[in-house]
């Protein structure tokens, strides 16, 4: 399997993350691309959340998404935005007959249980194809654009380093896919 990349450019951005709710719909889909992109989580994390780590008894959006991560154990708490909470509630009302322990990503074929890492990844490849990508783009591409959009939008490094929960910068660093276009970037903007 190759490295994958966040996906830099907005309109595709937009394109790949809408593939669900205009070209196929498909709710669980776009809400599954939308709920990554909007919290970094990785994808075994996403996968496992149910409707109780979203909802409260009474079926009201939570503020915030609190998960203990498989990979460092740590708990993380994840503030719902307004895109994602507009998608949640959306996704919610097609799926009225959720019961909290449900799985938010269930399987297609047993929805007891989750939808399956391979299974997430045939659905962001999907998308990612019908824009062109047809290369480094995978589940954990969604984790790796959150961090490229807030290090764009003036986010620290050391806040991201924290934010995903990373031993180092340099893992942080490789995450932002920082290259020459970036680079060019700062060169071009700065006219002393």
């Amino acid at each position: 399997m190759s490295e994958t990349y966040p996906i830099k450019d907005k309109e595709t951005l937009h394109f790949f993350r809408d593939y669900y709710k205009d070209i196929q719909p498909n709710p669980r889909n776009y809400s599954l691309i939308v709920t990554g992109l909007n919290t970094a989580f990785r994808i075994g994390d996403l996968l496992k959340l149910r409707w109780q780590d979203v909802c409260s008894a009474d079926g009201v959006l939570q503020k915030y998404i609190s998960i203990a991560e498989q990979k460092t154990g740590k708990t993380r708490e994840v503030p719902i935005n307004a895109v994602l909470r507009q998608t949640l509630d959306r996704y919610r009302t097609l799926c009225p007959e959720t019961a909290p322990q449900d799985f938010l990503f269930p399987s297609t074929r047993c929805k007891a249980q989750p939808l399956s890492r391979s299974q997430a990844y045939r659905i962001v490849r999907k998308a990612a194809e019908s824009c062109g990508m047809s290369e480094h783009v995978g589940c954990h591409s969604l984790r790796k654009t959150f961090g490229y959009y807030a290090w764009k939008q003036g986010t620290p490094p050391a806040m991201l380093m924290d934010l995903y929960n990373h031993s180092s910068y340099q893992i942080t660093k490789r995450y932002l896919g920082i290259g020459q276009d970036e680079r060019d970037q700062v060169y071009l903007q700065i006219n002393l």
